[in-house]
């Protein structure tokens, strides 16, 4: 009897789409950046003249017998007409997608006008829809806000998960001495770390592995999302890390009220199993006792010296099932009841 060749195992196809100006500001800095891998990145805005020093191998221009090239001037319903008038492209753009990353700055035009048709045509085509947003800086503006907290409400149940970043909040780790231009950095970066968080999970070879149909079961149809991101170096770095992405200033609200958890835990070649194992008990001990709580461990050959754990709560939506188990995915002998770690 001859051999059988196995099948190579395909990951799960990931497009991350930025749109409007903030949108693709993002997807330029993850691109300069090289964090994150495997996935396909798109640029959509109607400014024309934006587009040209975008970095995405994909670039899609939409409305352009509405807005002639131009962008909206900050009109979500221009935006809306534009998204309308280009739907074929924006599914064309989605299309063989497992999984689509939709990242803006709500409180825009073209961003918060196209997001949810754009999500609409996602879902409607199975694809796992996650939209990751950030909401104003206080200095933008009220008007700015009362369209952000519109066009968020508006978008909810259009996607599978909804990740809203509160920029704001932001200021309260950084340098006060940071400039207008770097703050702005600085939302680019944390939208790129929610991105990579997730999809990291997925492409990278890790200590321990997340499979796609995993990583479902906690965003699918999961509503309203909160973030958290932390890092440690040192001694006790897998703990520090851990202790500040559960009580990052991007948590609105504790995560011990989600009914589920998705984390990740990445570090360079020298991270141990014991690390892991550390920072893990840090978020389960944090979470609901019966949420359903997955996480993979990945590693990153830049990062020395450093471990960087990032933390997906969902499930805070009415609706949400309450009757999950937690599940881990170590070996049995690395696993201690009281974590509430089981196979």
């Amino acid at each position: 009897m001859g051999l059988v060749k196995p099948e190579v195992t395909k990951f799960a196809k990931i497009k991350v789409l930025g749109i409007g100006g903030s949108g693709c500001n993002a997807i330029n800095s993850m691109i300069l950046n090289q964090a994150i891998l495997g996935v396909d990145f798109i640029s959509v805005n109607t400014d024309a003249q934006h587009l040209l020093v975008s970095q995405a191998p994909i670039k899609l221009q939409i409305g352009e017998q509405l807005t002639k090239g131009l962008g909206v001037g900050g009109d979500p319903e221009l935006g809306r007409k534009a998204a309308e008038e280009s739907r074929d492209k924006l599914a064309e753009a989605v299309s063989g997608a497992d999984m689509v990353f939709i990242t803006y700055g709500a409180g825009g035009g073209t961003g918060t006008g196209t997001a949810p048709t754009l999500a609409e045509i996602a879902k409607k085509a199975g694809v796992l829809t996650v939209a990751v947003v950030t909401k104003p800086f206080h200095f933008e503006g009220t008007r700015r806000m009362l369209v952000a907290e519109e066009a968020i409400a508006n978008l909810r149940d259009k996607v599978d998960t909804l990740i809203v970043i509160p920029n704001q909040r932001l200021l309260e780790v950084v340098d006060k001495k940071m400039t207008l231009v770097e703050a702005f950095r600085v939302t680019d970066s944390v939208l790129g770390q929610g991105v990579q968080g997730i999809s990291d999970l997925i492409v990278m070879p890790g200590l321990i592995n997340v499979d796609f149909a995993d990583i479902k079961t906690i965003m699918n149809d999961a509503g309203s999302a909160l973030m958290g991101i932390g890092t440690g170096s040192g001694e006790n770095r897998a703990v520090l890390a851990a202790k500040t992405a559960v009580s990052s200033p991007l948590l609105e609200v504790s995560i011990d009220g989600a009914k589920g958890i998705l984390f990740n835990i990445t570090g360079g070649p020298d991270m141990t199993m014991i690390e892991v194992d550390e920072a893990a008990k840090i978020i389960t001990q944090a979470a609901d006792p019966d949420a359903n709580i997955i996480f993979g461990a990945t590693i990153d050959d830049n990062l020395v010296d450093l471990i960087r754990v990032t933390v997906i709560a969902t499930g805070f939506d009415e609706g949400v099932g309450s009757n999950s188990t937690t599940r881990c995915f170590c070996s049995r002998r690395n696993c201690r009841r009281s974590t509430s770690f089981s196979d």
